[in-house]
């Protein structure tokens, strides 16, 4: 049998020739998973010995790998804001930038929950996720305001256009212990008729140019398309549902949306001309990068 060390040692050299970007992490949480311990484990006894069994587990996540596959869907789970999430090719997987925009989402709410006490009994303050593939924003806020003993003052509902995507939000939900406080709805982007406003409306939706996706790490060709692309400037699909916010939002409400790095000036233009009277500002990421537009009417 080989060691860590050593089979390590191979496989970050296969990953390196067929182009993996992060060949070292890559090898060590496949190994990780492999073996059925953390990746501190691994890292931390680099003599320990591969038993045959692990050894053929990682060898077939390894090939997998080296085909482009993603690390997310080998293993089956992405980590995202401090939770394990399912991940398969039912739904795009997390990315760790979103993370700024459910820390944005859950700081608004509970500002806002503090402001205004409601009465027992009374409404609760109405979120929606638009376009919420594997529910990780929904449940990762729901798990946040839970914490914060504020779950019970909210009502989040979740949206997207394939039922797939739903049936992984679901299974995510019921995982992390809110499968009862965050419901899940078909539907393209919002539903025809929002009957009642949200006061809060958070989306990560497709922002890549359709041009520049095939462009992306061969790792993007595994997740679906659709959740990839924003039409020819990238912006088309958050448009359409800029184009709803005025029957979505309350007088008083705020959408939280992710955006491209290089998208603020072009979002705030959108804004300007799709919402006149609408105030657009731009928030950055832990890495300095436009990442969150927060929109509302003008005070």
């Amino acid at each position: 049998m080989a060691t860590v060390q050593e089979v390590l040692g191979g496989a970050i050299e296969r990953l390196r020739s067929a182009g993996c970007e992060t060949p070292r992490l890559d090898a060590e949480l496949l190994l990780s998973h492999a073996i059925g311990t953390d990746r501190t484990a691994i890292v931390m006894h680099p003599t320990a010995l591969v038993g045959d069994g692990s050894a053929a587990r990682f060898e077939d996540a390894l090939a997998r790998r080296e085909a482009g596959e993603p690390v997310a869907y080998i293993r089956g789970f992405k980590e995202f804001y401090g939770l394990a999430f399912a991940a398969d090719r039912r739904a795009l997987i997390p990315r760790p930038e979103t993370e700024r925009l459910v820390e944005l989402a859950e700081a608004h709410v509970l500002r806002r929950l503090a402001a205004s006490a409601r009465p027992r009994g009374g409404p609760p303050l109405r979120i929606a996720d638009v376009g919420t593939g594997g529910g990780t924003i929904a449940v990762s806020l729901a798990v946040g305001l839970r914490r914060r003993g504020a779950l019970e003052d909210v009502e989040i509902i979740g949206t997207d256009q394939d039922p797939e995507a739903l049936s992984l939000a679901r299974e995510n939900a019921v995982g992390h212990g809110v499968g009862d406080r965050v419901r899940f709805i078909e539907a393209d982007l919002l539903p025809p008729v929002v009957a009642v406003p949200y006061e809060v409306l958070l989306a990560n939706l497709p922002y890549v140019a359709t041009d520049a996706i095939d462009g992306l790490p061969i790792a993007a060709s595994f997740e679906p398309r659709a959740a990839l692309d924003g039409g020819s400037d990238g912006l088309a699909v958050i448009a359409r549902l800029l184009a709803r916010l005025p029957e979505a939002l309350t007088q008083d409400g705020v959408a939280l949306l992710e955006i491209g790095s290089d998208q603020a000036e072009a979002m705030q233009g959108l804004v300007t001309r799709l919402l006149p009277g609408w105030r657009c500002e731009v928030e950055l990421d832990l890495a300095g990068h436009p990442r969150v537009a927060r929109i509302a009417r003008q005070a």
